[in-house]
């Protein structure tokens, strides 16, 4: 580690789920190359949910960047946050590794995949990758990352 390296030459925003009110339905982010970071950390941002709400959120792997193959990562979703729980603006984190994938059989994307279940719910996600394979890792930020500012 460099201490003159800014956050974003370390950690790229590779994907995301934007916030919003979402009905009661599965949305995913993009899939994205797993090649290009070491390792990815998931954020799951619950809102206010709806009356009985549930949130589940999950990591999903393919063998291309079209989701071919898509399967789940093992161990790679979140306890299900739920209104009955009080987990209204509550986060949920998911850590794990590019080698993490089922990289022997070809799975090389993945894709974070948030379940809003019974009743409309506010929430979002973002996928960050660290450890680039190449930096600066700003270099792979998805497309909907506007502007990077540094002092």
């Amino acid at each position: 580690m460099t201490p003159n390296n800014r956050p974003s030459e370390r950690a790229a925003v590779v994907a995301v789920i934007d916030p919003d009110a979402y009905s009661a339905s599965t949305v995913t982010s993009d899939w994205v190359d797993a090649a290009k970071f070491a390792s990815y950390l998931a954020i799951i941002t619950a809102g206010d949910l709806g009356a009985s709400a549930t949130l589940d959120a999950k990591i999903q792997q393919a063998t291309d960047g079209s989701g071919t193959g898509a399967k789940d990562l093992s161990g790679a979703a979140i306890t299900q946050l739920t209104k009955a729980g009080t987990d209204d603006n509550k986060q949920a984190l998911i850590n794990f590794k590019a080698e993490d994938l089922d990289i022997n059989n070809g799975f090389t994307h993945l894709r974070l995949s948030m379940t809003i279940g019974t009743a409309s719910s506010d929430a979002g996600a973002l996928l960050l990758g660290f450890d680039p394979r190449f930096a600066p890792a700003s270099d792979n930020d998805a497309s909907t990352v506007d502007e990077i500012v540094s002092v």
